[in-house]
C-alpha cells in the first residue's frame, strides 16, 4: 500500500485497499494530482505542470529554485524543439522565454548558467538527430522522467509524506545484498525478478506512475 500511494497508482491502491478490507491512508485527490502533473511533464506540457503544481501548493516551487529552474528548462527545450522543427521557423519565442524566465535565475548561479548555455546551444543543431551526447541527453524522455520524479518528491515533502516508498528502499537493500553475495563468490542468478512491477502493470495499464 505504501508503494502504491507514494508512487502514484491510485486505482491499484484503491483495489488493494478494497481486497484487503482497509482504508486508504491518504487523500486520493492528492494522488491523482501527482499523476496529472507527472503525465503533463512526460508529454512535454510543462506550463500545465507548473500551473498544477502552483494550484496544489505555490510554496513548492518558491522554496525550491533548482526544481523550478529544471521545469523552466524543460519548457525551454520544448520551445526550442518547436522553433527548430523546420528551417523557416522563427526562434524568437525560445529566445524571449530564455531571456525572461531563465537568464535572471542563471545570472547568480553558475550551475544554472551552464545548464542554460548548454540548452541554448540546441538552437544551433536541431532538428538534426546527430547531436553530441551531452546535448542528446536534453531531448531524451529520461530528462522529463527525472524532473517528474523530483517534482513528485517535492510534492510529497510538502504534504508531510515520505518522498520515497518503503518498497523502493527494500529493492535497493536487496540489490546491495545480491551484489555483496556475488562479490563473495556465491552463485547468484543474473536476474532475480521482484514480482511487483509485473503485477502492477497487469492492473494499471494506461495509468501513469508517479515516482
Amino acid at each position: 500500500m505504501d508503494y502504491l500511494i507514494t508512487e502514484g497508482y491510485p486505482r491499484a491502491a484503491e483495489r488493494f485497499a478494497k481486497e484487503a478490507n482497509i482504508n486508504l491512508p491518504t487523500d486520493e485527490e492528492s494522488i491523482q494530482a501527482r499523476v496529472d502533473i507527472r503525465s503533463a511533464i512526460h508529454k512535454g506540457d510543462i506550463d500545465t505542470a507548473i500551473n498544477k503544481i502552483n494550484d496544489l501548493n505555490p510554496q513548492i516551487l518558491d522554496t525550491d529554485p533548482a526544481l523550478h529552474f529544471a521545469l523552466l528548462r524543460l519548457q525551454l527545450i520544448e520551445l526550442i524543439k518547436t522553433c527548430t522543427a523546420t528551417e523557416s521557423t522563427d526562434i524568437t519565442p525560445a529566445l524571449n522565454f530564455a531571456s525572461s524566465q531563465l537568464a535572471p535565475r542563471a545570472a547568480s548561479n553558475p550551475d544554472f548558467l551552464d545548464a542554460l548555455e548548454k540548452t541554448m546551444s540546441l538552437l544551433l543543431y536541431l532538428p538534426t538527430t546527430s547531436l553530441k551526447p551531452e546535448l542528446a541527453e536534453l531531448i531524451k524522455p529520461s530528462l522529463r522522467q527525472d524532473v517528474a520524479s523530483r517534482v513528485n518528491q517535492a510534492i510529497l515533502a510538502s504534504l508531510g509524506a515520505r518522498g520515497e516508498a518503503q518498497l523502493r528502499n527494500l529493492v535497493r537493500l536487496r540489490q546491495w545484498a545480491e551484489d555483496k553475495a556475488r562479490d563473495s563468490g556465491r552463485n547468484i542468478p543474473p536476474i532475480l525478478p521482484f514480482g511487483v512491477q509485473a503485477a502492477l502493470e497487469d492492473g494499471e495499464s494506461g495509468e501513469a506512475m508517479v515516482s
